[in-house]
């Protein structure tokens, strides 16, 4: 995990909004797709920088994707900027 990996992830809105759904509970690609008006390459694409951020992880069930959030990623990242500023949490 690197910050700024992390922060290239959420510093884009559709992705906020996918760690915001996933933050409620594990989803499927498809399930995620239902709530936005994108492509399914676009989506792809916001869940693989997600996935490569280490944001969310994903695991195959039957013929379905299954995304969970990794809010652990998230918390260290914040942490670690905010020691940038001599803050911790």
């Amino acid at each position: 995990m690197s910050v700024g990996s992390v922060f290239k992830a959420i510093s884009d809105p559709t992705r906020r909004e996918i760690l915001k759904l996933l933050n409620e509970k594990d989803l499927s690609a498809g399930e995620i797709a239902e709530h936005f008006d994108i492509s399914k390459p676009a989506l792809t694409k916001h869940l693989n920088i997600l996935r490569e951020a280490e944001l969310v992880s994903s695991e195959k069930q039957g013929n379905f994707v299954i995304y969970s959030i990794n809010v652990t990623v998230l918390q260290q990242a914040l942490s670690g900027f905010m020691s940038i500023f001599g803050k911790k949490e």
